[in-house]
């Protein structure tokens, strides 16, 4: 049997010595038995138990390898990035109201939720644009399908004549994972180093700890505040910026096999219309599966398991359909 893929993981590398030491055992008793025929009932129960001890042990390293590649496709870390669209205060509002479900959401489920960055726009306190990083068991898996503009339609508290407005907010998830598929250029890159601050300058640090990483042949932008350290900035920054780039490259081989795959939910383009907000009508519905659910408040409270559930549903039964 050939171990060496089992070797080369490092989590499954000492289960691959023990298998190697295991084998050499059962040689060395099948050589015993084939010089002296007279031990071969004696040494039947011990092969039979090194049998028995290396199936466990390949079903351990298989288990391992297995999550292994579940992790890569569905990594547990992601960084979500909303931004305001159109509509002015109210798609900024907005914006800040899809933030707050989505941590909510998280705070239910117990992940981790770190704040990257964000900018506020006007005295509403809406997001211009905010991201935060997600992590925890199944998180991509969960929110793969919230990428896309979300719209609202609500008469704003400021609106006088009760007319009704409609506002976006987009949302971009990037997932995380730990082994690239590709290389950044060190010289592709260009850094910017400034202060960090809250929002109206609250705790404006002395030191230059945010970091802005710009990747100049794509114009990429990535920013990060949340750490202390500029270094752990720029670490985080980096991380973003590879998810950004992934993302980027697996949305132009979509294109290009898009025939090859009819059956998804969406484009995964975060620049289609996937779901719709009507407050008035007490109404959220997801355009991608023509399904409508009530109880619009407690859905913005990070009530939106139904939506997640439904989607991911729909998914395996496009994906059953397929196979």
């Amino acid at each position: 049997m050939d171990l060496q893929p089992y070797k080369d993981n490092k989590k499954t590398n000492f289960l691959a010595s023990e298998y190697e030491r295991l084998e050499k055992q059962e040689a060395e008793l099948n050589e015993l038995v084939v010089a002296d025929p007279s031990m071969k009932e004696m040494a039947a129960d011990e092969l039979e138990t090194l049998k028995g001890q290396k199936e466990n042990l390949l079903a351990q390293m298989n288990k391992i390898i297995e999550a292994a590649k579940e992790e890569e496709q569905f990594p547990n870390k992601i960084v979500m990035e909303v931004r305001a669209g159109a509509g002015g205060e109210e798609a900024a509002l907005f914006a800040y109201n899809l933030a707050n479900m989505y941590q909510r959401y998280a705070e239910k489920k117990g992940w981790k939720v770190t704040k990257i960055h964000e900018s506020f726009s006007g005295e509403a306190g809406g997001y211009k644009e905010a991201s935060f990083e997600f992590e925890g068991k199944d998180v991509y898996r969960e929110f793969q399908y919230e990428m896309g503009v979300h719209r609202i339609q609500r008469i704003p508290v400021t609106e006088k004549s009760g007319r009704i407005h409609t506002s976006t907010a987009s949302v971009a998830v990037l997932p995380i994972r730990d082994v690239l598929n590709f290389e950044i250029n060190p010289g592709d890159l260009e850094m910017e180093f400034s202060r960090s601050g809250g929002a109206g300058g609250q705790n404006v640090n002395k030191v230059e700890t945010a970091v802005r990483i710009i990747h100049k042949p794509t114009g990429i932008a990535v920013r990060c505040t949340s750490e202390r350290s500029q270094l752990k900035n720029r670490e985080k920054a980096m991380s973003i910026l590879a998810a950004k780039l992934e993302e980027m490259i697996r949305e132009e081989d979509e294109k290009k096999h898009a025939l090859k795959r009819k059956n998804q939910i969406g484009t995964g383009d975060r620049s289609e219309k996937i779901r719709t907000y009507n407050v008035l009508q007490d109404r959220v519905t997801d355009h991608r599966i023509k399904q409508s659910w009530s109880n619009y408040e407690v859905i913005m409270d990070g009530g939106i398991e139904p939506i997640i559930q439904a989607l991911l549903a729909e998914q395996k039964m496009l994906d059953s359909a397929e196979a």
